[in-house]
């Protein structure tokens, strides 16, 4: 006879017999594992609806030109491609060591590259849909998790993609659906689909028995496994070298979903924990390629992201629709997960704008998950529903609607099917055909935002990269800055334009339509479509 245990009621339902047959709700622990086969499990809504979801939102992402940041993700496979080990500076000649952009995803679309050949630009395209499953799995596991109603993930992925704001934000780990058309191929997206695997399989070491009352009897290797919490401390290393950004909200989210769910801190239960994190330690400082500790007190970025606090009330307003079913859940619970890991990411954000460090607005995306993911749990509650579920859905149902009729539908809605002439996602232009003419390798100088930002995926190196980077000291980035606009002043002599052609062995110069080309430097071809100029310097 099967071996049981019993703990609490069983739903009202009177203690649970032994021989007595009951349907098993595989969540928590058991949710990760999975309970019939899946030749034979009937598939969830989660199941049918992600997937359309992914297709729907692969060709989404594949029919708008890379733009952006994909530039500078391209140009770091380019320099894996072209030594694996030994990497140069993403976007110039110089020395690459350091630059935390070689990160394991990096190195293995690195590795990608060399064996299929494939371009940059090409692995980046291709891992949009990856990055998407990693997601929508994660999604699955997280709620499945906390809830078993089968609808909760489906209306997670759809709060989660549509209530943001009423104002357009492209920035990673902002996971609307018109930031995935530009995002999705980035490793900041899958960090994030990470994580959500990540806080589901610390929720399941946590809860121990999963989320049902009644718990089946776990051997040696289940859930006390100290492998499994090696293994989960190994998934938040990778994480951190990934994104760190985005591992700054994982590990929040953690010591949260921890906080809510571990009972009983014996000895051996502490040092489970303190074995994940000592793994996640060793992961990250062992990785060759940067020092991820470093970067804690780097501020070279923080300006940049300044606008994420100034505008987070247009980009996110529309996510405080899930604040009454986070403070229902607080009622209900002091303890709650959802609401101790909004709690966290908030005090993280928190000190992101005290503090000065505007990077830490990152977290402003995942910020806003407990709460999509509250009124997704609280509306996927069966029928009747009381009076206050009924307005919260319809106040839901709104919000959607404002969400994607302002921002959201132009990500997914063709043009030449749209009937209204909604906002269609930023179209870059092209730059290959300043490829056929510069060689890999080569410098070129530019001013232009768009030839800026994406020249360095083709091979090219830039005379001064557009983005801060630990592999090179912000000072000699500034210094470079201000070569470049002196080379390009209308003022300047053909003398001092030399010195600093020869500085940075700059060959090419690309010029905006309104800039005038040096008498030293001839033409060889222009785009029609943005009237930039490429012109070779004489040797």
């Amino acid at each position: 006879m099967p071996r049981t245990a019993h703990t609490g009621h069983d739903s009202g339902r009177g203690p649970l017999r032994v021989g007595t047959r009951r349907r098993r709700i595989t969540l928590g622990a058991t949710a990760l594992r999975g309970g019939r086969t899946w030749l034979t499990r009937r598939p969830t809504p989660h199941v049918v609806v992600g997937g359309l979801f992914w297709l729907v939102m692969t060709l989404a992402y594949w029919r708008v030109p890379l733009c952006c940041d994909a530039g500078q993700h391209a140009a770091v496979v380019e320099r894996l491609r072209w030594n694996l080990l030994h990497p140069a500076h993403p976007t110039a000649d110089l020395p690459g060591a350091g630059s935390p952009y070689y990160s394991p995803y990096a190195v293995a679309q690195g590795v990608l590259a060399r064996l299929t050949g494939l371009s940059g630009w090409s692995l980046v395209k291709l891992a949009g849909p990856v990055n998407l499953l990693v997601l929508l799995t994660g999604i699955g596991r997280f709620v499945r998790v906390l809830t078993p109603r089968p609808w909760a993930p489906v209306l997670a992925l759809l709060f989660m993609t549509s209530l943001w704001g009423t104002e357009r934000v492209l920035w990673s780990g902002n996971l609307g659906l018109m930031s995935m058309t530009t995002n999705l191929g980035y490793p900041s997206a899958f960090a994030i689909g990470l994580t959500f695997w990540a806080w589901a399989w610390t929720g399941a070491r946590a809860r121990g028995g999963g989320f049902s009352r009644r718990v089946r009897y776990v051997g040696p290797s289940g859930l006390g496994s100290v492998w499994a919490y090696a293994g989960l401390g190994a998934l938040y290393g990778l994480i951190l070298l990934v994104h760190p950004i985005t591992a700054v909200a994982s590990a929040a989210g953690a010591l949260a979903i921890v906080a809510a769910w571990q009972r009983g801190w014996r000895g051996p239960v502490v040092a489970r924990w303190a074995l994940a994190g000592a793994v996640a330690l060793a992961v990250a400082v062992s990785w060759p390629y940067y020092d991820v500790l470093s970067l804690a007190g780097n501020t070279g970025v923080d300006a940049m992201h300044r606008p994420l606090y100034e505008n987070a009330a247009g980009h996110l307003w529309l996510a405080l629709l899930g604040l009454p079913a986070l403070w229902a859940r607080g009622r209900r619970s002091s303890r709650d997960p959802l609401v101790l890991v909004f709690a966290a990411e908030c005090l993280v954000v928190a000190y992101g704008w005290v503090s000065g460090h505007y990077t830490y607005g990152r977290v402003l995306g995942l910020a806003a998950v407990p709460a999509q993911f509250a009124l997704a749990v609280e509306l996927a509650a069966p029928r009747p529903w009381g009076w206050a579920r009924r307005v919260l859905g319809g106040a839901a149902v709104a919000g959607v609607c404002v969400g994607f009729l302002t921002v959201q539908a132009g990500a997914v809605v063709p043009s030449r099917l749209d009937p209204v002439g909604f906002e269609p996602p930023p179209r870059w232009p092209s730059y290959e055909w300043v490829a056929r003419h510069v060689r890999a390798g080569e410098v070129l100088i530019t001013d232009g935002y768009f030839a800026g930002r994406a020249i360095a995926g083709y091979g090219v190196n830039m005379a001064v990269p557009t983005w801060p980077d630990p592999a090179l000291d912000e000072r000699e980035r500034v210094r470079r800055y201000a070569d470049v606009r002196a080379y390009l002043d209308p003022a300047s002599s053909r003398a001092g334009r030399a010195v600093i052609a020869r500085r940075y062995r700059v060959k090419w110069l690309l010029l905006t339509r309104w800039q005038r080309v040096p008498e030293e430097a001839v033409v060889v071809e222009w785009s029609p479509e943005t009237g930039e100029v490429l012109a070779r310097i004489a040797p």
